[in-house]
């Protein structure tokens, strides 16, 4: 047990972290603040304000792949790979400028200079981010003849696919390139990485000494510039979608976030630093309990708490003191605290490169804040003073992790290999303990987190033992293979773990080598609740549970002789019967979108009884295209339908990734808050048909006029509302008479759910809740759509009661999750979540169309 340092419980830690944070506005230049609280999240129970994304950033991220320059033909040239970056216009309100930092526009033309250095520095495109801005991957390495390049690719291939083969060849221990990963500015307005970055490698370009010769020699460095250019312009945490990219791993909705997985993969580094800011002293990764269960930690505590000690001793090295700078010695987790910085969701950078290879994984959090209330508040010099500071503590780790790779390469890579034959041979992992990472103080029974890995998972076609739409299925395959899952398909059916599976399902063989990456998007998860009693962000997660396809999990079997080939996508699921009137379902958002793409052509859609929609026979060329173009099927029927839908317009206000999943879907939005109205919104020109609300938008802080135009829009188009907020605004606008009640702000996670309504129709019965909420003492008129499961409703996550018995999972155990009537629909859960839980967005289209079309229908009456 760790004792040496000790996180105390949140709410002691907020207040200070408060007085923390005042007080170091008032002393002297040479002093900063500490930001010790590692903790971030999207939603209302921290961040009330409303998304105003534009819509050309939802419409980057929902196009095509930005790895598409990654091609394979691309990586077997030889390096260096130069070429002449066109520059950037200049920006003047760039925020990096005043921190004396490099801005953006100036990139371009120091990567140029870099390049002309030398041949060690290649640069290269791999996308462009949600505000349209490229995205560069710097490699430095000793010069490759294309043969040679060709022959590293091999290797990398062979250590991944064949692992017992690369643990014994003579060629990888002699000649592999240990592959390096130097992550800066994922976060936008924690700028130094990049700065720190382009210094290392300058010094790179051009050092002449034996040990960097060595270094290149024998290493691959790849330096992703800033990986969030929309942020470190803006000066925001979040890209122009309003995405904080460090969450964004699981699902991979942002382009930018694609760009980094497609690095992960293509690259296969053993070693990852992930530069952030602002925590005083600098936090150096490995982390607290709980972690990750899914990959091997002993390996990777091993390597990653090797290589902390060498960065924090290169840190402390540069004679930075509280006294004279304001900067705190440095501090790893693992060793110095207790909780409250665990490595247990697969969201963040260095825990999903763990599933790819990566045996060392940091994130580096430097010293001196400059960003939000600082950057605003302090003066210029101490503000460039400061990022001076932390531009050298970001070099210095850099530095020293690029000197335990020259001296640790061959550990690292076949520290690397193990991870990939474990996988690949269902070998059972190692708990950590004194005996099995030697080296390593402080390890106890708390540290100990492994599971038990399925022979296979099987994803069954549509029809087969389940109702859920194909696409559903589809997308989750697709998923899968997007990050490094290799995935299978039954030619007949087949029998496994002792029944029949169908031809056509789709087949995750566990023995593979990046089984963990399957099993962490693939299995249902674990309750921790009773582990620790504070998480630094979301504790569960489950696109088995959560993205409306079925997920069969096979505990054991064996798969020898069973009719599978490998797959490269999934197989399309578009299908439009030749004759008669067209049903297609709206169990998925791809469906959705579906649907929206023909009310925007005037093509008359109805609505079937059972929640379905019947599109003319007459309609057919449109159904088509909408059907290629969202892959989705339409199925035969004699229905005519009964009442039309209508093209909607949404007003909301609502988080970023709600946002960015409404459009997604393919509704048009207007983004609303209170400013917005009490700017004086015109609500009959908005062309909106309904409100929704989550964040924002506060009845209260609006005025006189404002209140009046919003209470009539309700009054003639309807409300759906989602957490606190929405409940709130229900309230005062004396809407639907329900009670919310609250439960623990902090808990988090996949809950169980009991379907009963039209709007949760065809719905999975999992949930994803973060600040749970739900509804008691219901009034007149008002219909239950959806409970929690009675007992315990957690299936995964992170949820203890409040200090006083209350807000617990008992609490809201058989209580109303979502409730419904005269034009309203409430949600306690978190149906669109960071644009994660794929398999309810259709409820909160339900929702919109529901009460959309009431409206409508009282108004035509």
């Amino acid at each position: 047990m760790r004792t040496t340092r000790s996180v105390p419980a949140r709410p002691a830690l907020i207040a200070v972290l408060a007085l923390a944070t005042a007080g170091s506005l008032l002393l002297a230049p040479g002093a900063a603040g500490a930001d010790p609280l590692p903790v971030t999240r999207e939603g209302s129970a921290v961040d009330d304000r409303a998304a105003r994304a534009p819509v050309s950033a939802a419409r980057r991220a929902l196009a095509a792949d930005s790895s598409a320059s990654s091609s394979s033909a691309a990586t077997t040239r030889g390096y260096p790979r130069r070429q002449t970056l066109s520059p950037d216009a200049r920006n003047p309100g760039d925020k990096s400028l005043k921190l004396g930092l490099t801005p953006y526009h100036a990139i371009a033309p120091k990567l140029n200079a870099l390049q002309r250095l030398g041949d060690r520095v290649s640069v290269e495109v791999t996308g462009r981010s949600a505000g349209g801005h490229r995205l560069y991957l710097v490699t430095v390495t000793a010069p490759e003849s294309t043969r040679q390049a060709r022959a590293q690719e091999r290797m990398r291939d062979l250590i991944e696919n064949a692992p017992a083969a690369a643990a014994t060849s003579r060629e990888i221990e002699r000649e592999y390139k240990t592959p390096v990963f130097v992550n800066s500015n994922i976060h936008g307005n924690e700028w130094e990485g990049t700065d720190a970055s382009l210094k290392v490698i300058e010094r790179l370009a051009t050092a002449k000494d034996i040990k960097t010769r060595d270094l290149l020699a024998h290493s691959r460095l790849y330096f992703n510039i800033t990986a969030n250019p929309d942020g470190r312009i803006a000066g925001t945490r979040a890209n122009a979608n309003g995405f904080d990219l460090n969450r964004d791993f699981v699902t991979a909705s942002q382009p930018e976030t694609r760009a980094m997985r497609q690095i992960e993969i293509g690259k296969q580094p053993a070693v990852l630093l992930d530069l952030h800011g602002y925590v005083n002293g600098t936090l150096i990764e490995p982390t607290t309990p709980p972690h990750g269960e899914n990959y091997e930690y002993d390996l990777f505590l091993k390597n990653s708490y090797a290589n902390a000690l060498g960065m924090e001793s290169a840190v402390n090295a540069l004679g930075y003191t509280p006294a004279k700078d304001g900067v705190e010695a440095a501090q790893i987790p693992f060793r110095d605290q207790e909780e409250g910085w665990d490595d247990w969701p697969p969201i963040f950078t260095p825990q999903y490169a763990a599933f790819h290879g990566t045996v060392a994984a940091h994130t580096v959090e430097i010293p001196l804040a400059v960003n939000n209330e600082e950057y605003d508040e302090l003066p210029v010099p101490e503000l460039r003073r400061r990022s001076a500071v932390n531009t050298a503590v970001a070099g210095a780790a850099i530095r020293a992790t690029l000197d335990h790779v020259r001296e640790h390469r061959g550990t690292l890579i076949t520290d690397q290999i193990e991870v990939f034959r474990r996988g690949a041979t269902g070998a059972a992992q190692v708990p950590v303990s004194p005996r099995t990472v030697p080296g390593v103080p402080g390890i106890g029974p708390e540290d100990v987190y492994t599971t038990t890995f399925p022979r296979a998972y099987v994803i069954p076609p549509a029809g087969a033992r389940t109702q859920r739409s194909g696409p559903a299925a589809s997308r989750l395959v697709d998923h899968l293979l997007a990050n490094g899952v290799r995935v299978t398909r039954a030619t007949r059916p087949f029998r496994l773990g002792g029944r029949t599976h169908p031809g056509g399902s789709y087949v995750v063989d566990m023995h593979q080598p990046k089984r963990g990456m399957a099993n962490v998007l693939l299995a249902d998860g674990r309750d921790i609740s009773g582990k620790v009693s504070v998480m630094y962000d979301i504790s569960g997660w489950s696109l088995g549970s959560l993205w409306g396809a079925t997920v069969e999990r096979v505990p054991s079997g064996s798969l020898r002789g069973a009719p599978l080939r490998p797959v490269g996508e999934a197989a399309p699921v578009a299908h439009v019967p030749a004759h008669g009137n067209l049903r297609l379902r709206l169990t998925d958002p791809r469906e959705i979108a579906a649907l929206n793409s023909l009310l925007r052509q005037g093509v008359p859609v109805r609505r079937a009884a059972d929640g379905s929609v019947i599109v003319p026979a007459s309609a057919r060329r449109e159904a088509r295209t909408a059907a290629r173009a969202h892959d989705v099927p339409f199925t035969a029927t004699r229905q005519t339908g009964t009442a039309p839908l209508g093209r909607l317009r949404v007003a909301a206000a609502v988080t970023p990734g709600e946002l960015f999943a409404l459009r997604e879907m393919g509704f048009e939005v207007t983004p609303v808050s209170t400013a917005v109205l009490n700017a004086g919104f015109d609500w009959r020109t908005s062309g909106a048909n309904v409100l929704f609300v989550s964040a924002g938008l506060d009845r209260a802080a609006l005025t006189a006029p404002a209140r009046r135009a919003l209470d009539a829009f309700l009054d003639g188009h309807g409300l759906v509302g989602r957490g606190a907020a929405g409940a709130a605004l229900n309230a005062a606008a004396g809407r639907l008479p329900v009670k919310p009640v609250e439960g623990n702000a902090d808990a988090n996670g996949v809950v169980r759910v009991r379907n009963s309504g039209a709007v949760t129709r065809d719905a999975p019965d999992r949930g994803f809740v973060y600040a749970p909420l739900w509804f008691t003492d219901p009034g007149p008129g008002v219909r239950v759509e959806q409970s929690y499961a009675t007992g315990n409703p957690l299936v995964s996550g992170h949820w203890r009661p409040l200090g006083d018995g209350t807000g617990g999972p008992a609490a809201a155990s058989g209580q109303a999750s979502v409730v419904s009537g005269d034009r309203t629909v409430l949600f306690g859960t978190e149906p669109l979540f960071r644009d994660h839980p794929k398999g309810e967005f259709p409820q909160v289209a339900r929702a919109l169309f529901t009460v959309a079309h009431s409206a409508s229908v009282k108004e035509s009456g």
